[in-house]
């Protein structure tokens, strides 16, 4: 049997396992950093986790993360409210406005369609969207989601559902490899796709 730390250094390691993308031997590694840290840089790790559970939501409008709903794309005049970007997670939304390609609205998903992991549409943010393009100014939704399997089922949905209100529906054009996340893209290819986007 593996040996095992004692008491709370062994709680933080697994605390840290829990984290997506981190796995036991990284778990270990921030904990004991940790560990080593300062009381200063330990207090202020504690502070902002605390902070982010406490000031950060959800846009009411959008479902993007901000500290004052609505968020400040969704407040912003200048945008362009003739155009709406739908995303899978508000990560996807910094990824994109990096590019400096798009300056229309967002529409957080908050996931794709999974079968597998139960995640069907009744649990995405779609009714939402749809009270959203109940007023004219929405000319064109462009669908962002990640091009694997799930975003794949989801931009068919999706598709399925907007087409018979009129609305010009694309998605990002090639240059975004299957299988990847958004979150990882680099700006260049990001921007290409945004810029080559085609109606479905």
């Amino acid at each position: 049997m593996a040996l095992a730390y004692d008491g709370a250094i062994q709680r933080l390691i697994n605390a840290f396992a829990q984290l997506p993308g981190i796995g036991p031997k990284g778990a270990q590694r921030i904990a004991f950093y940790i560990l080593s840290a300062s009381d200063e840089e330990a207090d202020a790790l504690a502070e902002a986790i605390h902070e982010v559970k406490e000031k950060v939501r959800f846009c009411e409008v959008c479902g993007n993360v901000c500290e004052t709903s609505p968020c400040p794309v969704c407040a912003d005049p200048r945008r362009d409210r003739s155009m709406i970007c739908v995303v899978e997670e508000p990560k996807d939304v910094m990824s994109i406005e990096r590019t400096r390609e798009y300056h229309g609205l967002y529409h957080v998903l908050g996931g794709a369609i999974n079968p597998m992991a139960g995640i069907g549409p009744s649990d995405l943010s779609i009714p939402k969207l749809l009270d959203r393009l109940k007023t004219d100014e929405v000319k064109e939704i462009i669908l962002a989601l990640d091009p694997n399997i799930e975003g794949e089922a989801t931009v068919t949905y999706l598709s399925r559902l907007l087409s018979p209100l009129g609305i010009k529906v694309t998605r990002l054009a090639s240059g975004l490899p299957v299988g990847g996340d958004l979150e990882y893209a680099d700006e260049i290819t990001l921007g290409r796709a945004l810029s080559g986007r085609q109606e479905i």
